[in-house]
């Protein structure tokens, strides 16, 4: 009797978080009654039901008939009442981990979230789903807000999203506490650490969050977190023995391809021509740098609009809303500005400038295919790029941020120059590794990036013309001893006497000066002070004894044509293989239609993804639409007779 009572009160603990007590009392109480052996079968059925309840609702809802990676563990987790910090590259289905979780908690699950932009699209992919969601910020109307509220204290909303400015208002906090919350969303978790790429002082005082709601499951979601930031979220945020499920934050499906900027112009509209009547994201570090492109690309005729920090709150949201339904094709805008973009289609990125970090890039280039379909990266640098940042930087009074920042800096300055391959050197970063050698997704990789053959010679030469200049000058005029100039400094300086004087002189000057870059990427040499004087490490003098091997690559042919991947030439397409393309269009038109009407961007109808899966197998009936990925019940009712319809009128 004594085991039987254990056994119900263990049980009802049990289903209390789960919320399925009928199903749970019987398999605990069944096993114990029965033998001690048959606790490991009752301890199955007792997961395998809240996992069935999770399939059901994420095929009835979302359309989806399996995970992704870690969004199984994520969302059980989640049901026993565990937080949980989840890290999941962008694309990889964050949003998912705490959606399908909330529609299986009695009450509401509040979601605190950044950007308003951000917050807008995803109720509204909730509600063309069918799920009740609502919002509270800042663009919403008072009645509007009004409306929101009502239904939370209601009971009818199982998702509400807010900004962590709004909820920790004292009013905010007494209103959630009349609702019943079960479960507390942090998204883009990063902010909370100062160790991230994105630090918002708001952020920090979610933690005062645990106090209000003791009772509460918390869950952090990012795209981007080093281990230190993980563990900075986990205090921050006083998680109470947090589940940590970390994803690899490698985006296969996205093809990385870095170049010097030369042209600027030239080299963007290369890659957009490739890309015609799709979606592209351009990231220059000014804003003004931001005008000039848009204006140059819409007098090119291109449909193109600007997006900063600088420009008025109603012209941004404008901007964006065009780009969101499709109304212009490209975004330009700062890498300094999140745009918090939540569009699924974007099948390019271009950086004009380099980043600041290594966790802005990751994040910026995986705007690009979040639909898990390709998409190409390209990354156009300047040596110029880092002392602007640098200067940038150096400019703030916490000297201890500066120097985290500067740390950041100089990593991203050596994944552009080092030339090695792309998707390793992101996973490396984040303390993981690629489980291949060759990526088969990068200008590296792909052999798109030539090496010198006499690479350790060239080295050699390069450092031990910096040593004999006494590592007193910068690269600029390194590169000029060694091409053998008779500029007036050298000559009043007499380093035209120098053995290494002309050393090099068969190649251009912007050649070596492109190789000093790289050898400074690869840690051989490192810019100090000022004027970014070259001095040689310890790894440089390794390199002069011929003990260690630079790799560095040939220039590029002045008539570089854009990369063999974003042609599609090289490397398969398989998202593309039985598509029937005339059909997809159809497809897109009904879609862009549909989504005019409603207002809504297009991928909150259905995503590209979707649209290839029905160009592809041509379902007949709803049977079948149901078993199309993307596509829910509530889609099959709104849409589906028409779909059917245009897949049955189409001939091929």
């Amino acid at each position: 009797m004594r085991l039987y009572k254990l056994a119900l009160l263990a049980a009802k603990k049990i289903s209390h978080t789960l919320y399925c007590p009928d199903q749970v009392y019987s398999c605990l109480i069944y096993g114990c009654l029965q033998n001690r052996s048959s606790e490991t079968t009752a301890k199955d059925k007792e997961t395998a039901l809240p996992l069935e309840k999770i399939k059901k609702v994420l095929h009835q809802y979302w359309g989806y008939n399996s995970f992704l990676p870690l969004q199984q563990e994520s969302m059980t987790a989640v049901l026993s009442g565990r937080d949980t910090v989840v890290v999941l590259p962008t694309g990889g289905g964050k949003s998912l981990c705490f959606q399908v979780p909330a529609m299986l908690l009695p009450g509401v699950t509040v979601v605190v979230s950044p950007l308003i932009s951000l917050m807008k699209d995803q109720v509204d992919a909730l509600h063309e789903n069918g799920i009740a969601a609502g919002r509270l910020d800042s663009s919403l109307s008072p009645e509007e807000q009004r409306g929101t509220i009502y239904d939370l204290l209601q009971g009818d909303l199982k998702l509400l999203y807010i900004s962590p400015e709004r909820l920790l208002t004292g009013g905010c906090l007494d209103m959630l506490k009349k609702a019943k919350v079960s479960f507390i969303a942090i998204d883009e978790a990063h902010c909370v650490s100062m160790w991230g790429h994105d630090f918002r002082p708001e952020y920090r005082q979610l933690n005062l969050l645990r106090k209000h709601f003791p009772k509460a499951v918390f869950g952090a979601y990012t795209a981007t977190a080093t281990s230190q930031v993980r563990s900075d979220i986990c205090a921050q945020l006083t998680l109470k023995d947090p589940e940590m499920l970390v994803g690899s934050f490698d985006r296969p499906n996205l093809s990385y391809t870095i170049r010097q900027r030369v042209d600027i112009t030239k080299q963007v509209v290369r890659v957009i021509n490739e890309h015609k009547d799709q979606s592209g994201v351009i990231y220059c570090i000014r804003r003004k740098d931001v005008e000039d492109m848009t204006e140059k690309l819409n007098k090119l005729g291109y449909k193109a609009a600007a997006y900063h920090a600088g420009m008025s709150d109603k012209d941004r949201k404008g901007n964006q809303d065009k780009f969101i339904k499709e109304k212009v094709d490209i975004i330009v805008a700062t890498v300094a500005f999140g745009m918090g973009i939540d569009k699924s289609n974007v099948r390019y990125v271009i950086h004009a400038g380099m980043p600041k970090s290594l966790e802005h890039y990751q994040q910026e280039s995986g705007r690009a295919g979040r639909d898990r379909l390709e998409a190409q990266c390209w990354l156009f640098y300047g040596p110029g790029d880092y002392m602007l940042w640098k200067r940038l930087i150096s400019d703030s009074d916490n000297a201890q941020a500066v120097k985290i920042a500067l740390a950041k800096l100089s990593h991203m300055y050596n994944f552009c120059t080092s030339g090695n391959c792309r998707h390793q050197t992101i996973l490396k970063y984040f303390g993981q590794t690629l489980d291949k050698e060759n990526c088969q997704a990068c200008d590296v990789c792909l052999g798109e990036l030539e090496e010198v053959a006499d690479s350790l010679v060239i080295g050699q030469k390069i450092l031990s013309c910096v040593a004999r200049l006494g590592q007193s000058f910068g690269g600029n005029y390194t590169a000029q001893v060694l091409t053998g100039s008779e500029d007036m400094r050298i000559l009043e300086a007499r380093h035209n006497e120098l053995s290494t004087w002309g050393l090099l002189r068969e190649f251009n000057r912007s050649v070596i000066q492109n190789w000093i870059e790289q050898l400074c990427g690869q840690g051989f040499l490192v810019k100090a002070g000022e004027y970014n004087v070259l001095h040689i490490t310890e790894k440089g003098l390794e390199l002069l004894r011929g003990k260690e091997k630079p790799r560095l690559l040939k220039p590029l042919d002045k008539k570089e044509k854009v990369s063999k991947t974003a042609a599609g030439t090289e490397r398969p397409q398989q998202d593309w293989q039985g598509v029937d393309m005339a059909l997809f269009e159809k497809l897109r038109d009904f879609r862009s239609a549909k989504a005019y009407s409603k207002g809504l961007p297009t991928y909150v109808i259905f995503g590209d993804a979707t649209l290839r899966e029905l160009a592809r197998y041509k379902p007949t009936n709803e049977e079948a639409l149901l078993e199309i990925k993307g596509i829910g019940q509530k889609k099959a009712d709104q849409y589906g007779k028409d779909i059917l319809e245009i897949l049955a009128g189409h001939k091929p």
